[in-house]
């Protein structure tokens, strides 16, 4: 599955997304996990981050599919 990567996970990863396996059924919480893994350097950012899965921020239990389109949003700061 390709996640899209954005702000500084985009620098962890070297480039804009990175490409993980999760097997059919998995759900946010695995996909979370299999990142944490191909990242382990990004875990604390990781920790902080949503998963948005077709423009709308998704809950752990949620289903991702291998059709979806996901990304990582990390937390943003400003005024």
């Amino acid at each position: 599955m390709r996640v899209k990567l954005f702000a500084a996970l985009r620098d962890h990863a070297g480039g804009d997304h990175l490409d993980v396996e999760i097997p059919e059924g998995a759900t946010v919480a695995d996909l979370q996990a299999a990142l944490r893994t191909a990242l382990p350097e990004a875990a604390p950012l990781l920790g902080a981050s949503r998963i948005a899965i077709n423009l709308a921020f998704a809950i752990p239990a949620t289903v991702v599919h291998a059709s979806d389109d996901v990304a990582v949003i990390p937390p943003v700061s400003g005024g």
